[in-house]
């Protein structure tokens, strides 16, 4: 299945669906960064999050960033994700690996921590300037979905239900992710405590997120098993999701910049060139020595 995202809406449109495949786009991630298996699914399922919550952006060029923070040996894991269906992402400890968990699941939580924060940085385009909105609550579990569900009831204080998860096969790679959020958003259903237990309910019941596309089922075949008895209306456009990072060898310049006129100074008599990695998405940039002694030049002339 390709990775895509499709809308739908419920219960008289009180009810707001959205859902993610992100396969490919996951497996991606985790050549590019070498990641070990619960460091897949940590940043997976923190980009299948983001790409949800981006879904609810509304001006071209709108980003939301997520940074999860914990005190597990994971150390953090940082993403950005975008309207248009671009994300990115990458986790500070990328090789760790742990032992499964109790159900013999990838122990993301243990990996993460359960101590910390989640920060969620939305940026709406706008004319002129941008709008930032910013949010930091602590760490429910380090399982990542219900972290991001914590920061929704907390700061957005929507009524929401969210599940994401990734399954990495042991010689095939990723082979199964992606996520659903289901909002409560109009007032009437937002008060109807007996509407928004059944929707926890049906989520819970699910045999979790991945299972359902291995077995071959689509995101419209998991909305009607979720909501198909509720007035379910599954909107036709759909938006296809791809990892993608506006990194450029003119950033890796400005970032060696960074490195003063001196430190250049000694990597140009020793080396004769510079290499620059993005952390997001782990291109690498080389800069020559002609490169390296004009940037010298253009910080030297910034500085008089």
């Amino acid at each position: 299945m390709a990775d895509k995202l499709i809308r739908a809406t419920a219960a008289d449109g009180g009810i707001r669906v959205v859902g993610v495949i992100t396969t490919r786009l996951t497996e991606e991630a985790r050549q590019r960064h070498q990641l070990s298996n619960v460091a897949t699914a940590a940043l997976g399922r923190t980009m299948a999050s983001a790409l949800l919550l981006a879904s609810s952006l509304k001006k071209p060029g709108s980003r939301v960033n997520i940074r999860i923070k914990g005190d597990g040996p994971l150390g953090g894991v940082l993403v950005d994700a975008g309207l248009d269906g671009t994300v990115r992402g990458y986790v500070d400890c990328p090789q760790v690996e742990l032992l499964p968990n109790a159900k013999g699941k990838l122990d993301v939580g243990r990996a993460v921590g359960n101590k910390g924060y989640v920060r969620v940085l939305r940026e709406e385009k706008g004319e002129g300037r941008n709008e930032l909105q910013e949010s930091i609550v602590e760490i429910v579990s380090g399982e990542v979905g219900e972290d991001i569900a914590y920061y929704l009831d907390q700061s957005e204080q929507i009524p929401s239900a969210l599940q994401v998860g990734v399954f990495v096969g042991t010689t095939t790679g990723v082979t199964a992710a992606g996520g659903i959020l289901l909002q409560v958003l109009s007032k009437e259903a937002a008060r109807d405590e007996v509407l928004v237990a059944r929707l926890e309910s049906r989520l819970r019941k699910l045999t979790g997120f991945t299972p359902l596309l291995r077995a071959g089922k689509g995101l419209e075949d998991i909305f009607q098993e979720l909501l198909g008895d509720m007035g379910l209306e599954i909107f036709p456009a759909v938006q296809m999701l791809r990892f993608d990072c506006d990194c450029s060898f003119e950033r890796a310049l400005g970032a060696l910049k960074f490195l003063g006129v001196d430190e250049l100074k000694d990597i140009i008599e020793k080396d004769k060139q510079a290499e620059a990695i993005c952390e997001f998405c782990r291109e690498v940039y080389n800069a020559n020595e002609t490169q390296l002694i004009e940037l010298v030049q253009s910080l030297q002339a910034e500085s008089c």
